[in-house]
């Protein structure tokens, strides 16, 4: 790699943009500065390899940045959106219109480094990325904050700058048809028909008609011809939900749309065509050579050009505190109590998302207007542990159970503190930043 390779950093705050050109230094690249948009703009003329860009900056919105350079001359540029307010749709939106990744600050210097090297070199073998020109922008109900989630995020966006067929896996309650939707809403196709069928609700005889419609007089009952869901979406999206429920024979037709994009109706002779972009979705094992798999494994590769799969709610704890503030808009509860939290977060949500927003909408109802321990059920109060002395505020009740789950984790990991960040649903650097927050070390050898 030519040591003249060149990052333009564009960030406000003098010393962190001080800093990440130390940081860049390192690696051997020139450092570019920007204290913002107008400034960027004018160093465009040195031709960087690669951009660092904070979102919130003094002259203007970072994205419309973004934005700026995919449809301009240096569209092939490299963009790693940085910035210390992260939430979903800033990062779908980064992702979709053609970031290469997407940090939250504070930064871990060796994630970084790495990023910036590996969006260099690409610079250095790629020189065009195709990003779609439609936004949309809307509330998807993706709610947190942790590791897990943007990840998710991420792979929402470049799932949206696509056209390919995507699966989403995932347990019962963890979001799936969310995920579907937002894909949709963030795609070219958001203006067109998003036709969602749940395979597990429909009497297996009326499916093969539910996808693709039939003839009139093709079975008893038959009156009319009837348009299929496949019809119905056009060109907009078919979300399957629950694909795992879908019978040998009729995968086998589905494999067909999928690699033809044609079709014939119950009981017709009419090849008709489906322009619907297919999202399917099961909490049913799928992979091939997984035990219980219930997919053709053809039908599987077809389906999974972008496989999407939804971490449950306990391997991303450190969301509930958010995802209760969601649930609780519009109801005559506020908040909950510190107590309340420390059982909500400690509970294990077998039910995932969908119980979770279950319980705290009941316990709005039954208690006040701060949900206490006494308005939860029993399976979630028994979680519950009264403290000896009540913490200071909420954030030493949520920072006291974060490090109770590290400590926890690692215990069961006998001191592996990659199988501990994988059980908590975060990377090794964000567990490695806890760790030290926290104060909590383990012996160098139990990596």
């Amino acid at each position: 790699m030519s040591v003249m390779s060149s990052v333009l950093i564009v960030e406000d705050e003098r010393g962190v943009r001080e800093g990440l050109a130390s940081a860049v230094r390192t690696l051997g690249y020139r450092a570019v500065l920007a204290g913002g948009l107008a400034e960027a703009r004018a160093q465009l003329s040195e031709s960087p390899d690669c951009v660092l860009l904070d979102i919130r900056l003094k002259d203007g919105d970072g994205l419309d940045f973004l934005k700026e350079l995919r449809d301009g001359k240096q569209h092939d540029v490299p963009v790693i959106v940085a910035t210390a307010y992260g939430d979903s749709e800033r990062t779908i939106r980064a992702m979709r219109d053609g970031a290469f990744d997407y940090l939250t600050k504070p930064f871990h210097l060796a994630l970084l480094l790495a990023t910036v090297e590996r969006a260099v070199k690409q610079r250095a073998l790629a020189r065009s990325v195709v990003v779609p020109q439609t936004a949309v922008a809307a509330e998807k109900g993706l709610v947190g904050s942790s590791e897990a989630m943007v990840g998710i995020w991420k792979l929402i966006g470049r799932a949206a700058a696509s056209t390919a067929p995507v699966l989403i896996t995932g347990e019962t309650g963890v979001g799936k048809e969310l995920v579907a939707c937002a894909i949709h809403d963030y795609s070219v196709r958001a203006d067109d028909r998003f036709v969602a069928v749940n395979l597990a609700a429909l009497p297996p005889a009326l499916i093969e008609s539910e996808l693709f419609g039939h003839e009139k007089g093709a079975f008893t009952g038959a009156t009319s011809r009837r348009a299929g869901r496949f019809e119905l979406a056009a060109g907009g999206t078919l979300f399957l939900d629950e694909i795992g429920d879908l019978d040998a024979a009729l995968q086998t037709k589905l494999l067909r749309v999928l690699h033809d994009g044609t079709y014939e109706r119950v009981g017709g002779t009419e090849k008709l065509t489906s322009r619907a972009r297919i999202i399917a979705a099961t909490n049913k094992p799928v992979h091939p050579g997984e035990p219980g798999c219930v997919l053709r494994e053809d039908l599987y590769y077809r389906l999974a050009v972008i496989d999407i799969d939804v971490p449950p709610l306990r391997a991303r704890k450190s969301d509930i505190p958010l995802l209760v503030a969601h649930a609780l808009r519009g109801t005559p509860a506020r908040a909950a109590s510190e107590q309340a939290m420390e059982a909500l977060v400690a509970y294990d949500w077998p039910g995932n998302v969908r119980e979770l927003v279950h319980v705290i909408e009941r316990a709005a109802v039954l208690g006040g207007e701060i949900i206490d321990v006494a308005s939860l059920p029993e399976s979630v109060r028994s979680r519950a542990v009264r403290p000896s002395s009540p913490p200071a505020s909420l954030r030493d009740a949520v920072s006291g159970l974060e490090k109770r789950m590290i400590l926890e984790s690692l215990e069961r990991a006998n001191g592996n503190r990659s199988e501990a960040a994988r059980q908590l649903g975060i990377g090794r650097p964000q567990l490695y930043a806890k760790m030290e927050e926290h104060g909590i070390t383990v012996k160098a050898d139990k990596e």
